[in-house]
């Protein structure tokens, strides 16, 4: 069975419901996750799973709020490993490649902890404890820098990538569409409305879109531009003809009681499908 996770629904703005984005898609046995936002690692593992179990990490962009965590999922997923797992491929529009490596590599933030984790002896023992051998590896990762209109085959499932609009030119934004012989789902990450992403999403099963407001208070405050709100969401859900509309992203104001019903309504007043307006660590059977 396909899953879905929402680990992270929120935004850059901390709140005690919310905070970041960051997914978790179970697609054809294999773990994906997508995007790593603040504390996702540790929301991974309240829901359930566990970093050693994530085979591919791909990003949509490199704003704080999609990638915060992303030093301590790396550092974490390398330290529980024993050697047992698959190597870690992670994938995202550029920089993705260059902020790997002034994390983990061998000038990067992060070199003096895993040197000292490689090194000491009582570290050896903990590697080895939990099962790993020695010499204990230095990090290692696959990361790949992607672009608009990419396809990525993998064993049983693809991935195709499609450009947003969100913050260009100072940020590639992109949207994602995972895919198996039998099932589709698309992320569209932080965006407007825009023909690609439409494209993307045209005749998949479910969509996941960052709902920041209501269309008016968008209009009326300037935080339109690169940002998608309810009756934008509902007429990319409707035009692309899913069966399922996942709202995260989701900004204070559209949180609040009352606000969220509001929303719900007036999507559904466009869109006819089911509609899931995300919390954290809720799991979606697909």
């Amino acid at each position: 069975m396909n899953k879905l996770w929402l680990l992270g629904t929120g935004t850059p703005t901390p709140t005690p419901e919310r905070f970041g984005t960051a997914y978790v898609l179970q697609l054809d046995g294999e773990h994906i996750m997508i995007d790593c936002g603040p504390a996702a690692t540790h929301k991974l593992v309240k829901a359930g799973l566990y970093p050693t179990q994530i085979a591919h990490l791909v990003f949509t962009h490199h704003h704080f709020d999609h990638n915060a965590d992303y030093p301590c999922f790396l550092l974490c997923r390398w330290d529980q490993s024993t050697g047992a797992e698959k190597l870690l491929h992670v994938w995202g529009p550029s920089p993705t490649e260059l902020i790997t490596e002034r994390l983990i590599g061998p000038e990067g933030a992060f070199v003096f902890d895993w040197q000292a984790r490689v090194n000491h002896p009582t570290s050896q023992s903990v590697h080895r404890n939990r099962g790993g051998s020695l010499p204990r590896p230095e990090p290692q990762v696959r990361v790949t820098d992607l672009q608009p209109d990419q396809t990525i085959e993998q064993d049983g499932w693809q991935m195709r990538t499609a450009a947003a609009c969100h913050m260009e030119p100072w940020l590639l934004s992109l949207a994602y569409r995972f895919e198996t012989d039998e099932y589709a789902i698309v992320f569209a990450g932080d965006t407007e409305p825009c023909k690609a992403v439409d494209q993307l999403a045209a005749d998949a099963d479910a969509l996941v879109v960052n709902c920041w407001d209501h269309q008016q208070s968008m209009e009326e405050n300037g935080e339109g531009p690169g940002q998608t709100s309810t009756v934008d969401a509902a007429r990319m859900a409707a035009d692309a003809g899913v069966e399922l509309l996942v709202l995260t992203h989701t900004g204070i104001a559209l949180s609040k009681p009352g606000s969220r019903e509001k929303a719900i309504a007036d999507i559904a007043c466009i869109y006819d499908g089911r509609i899931v307006f995300g919390e954290e660590l809720l799991e979606l059977n697909l």
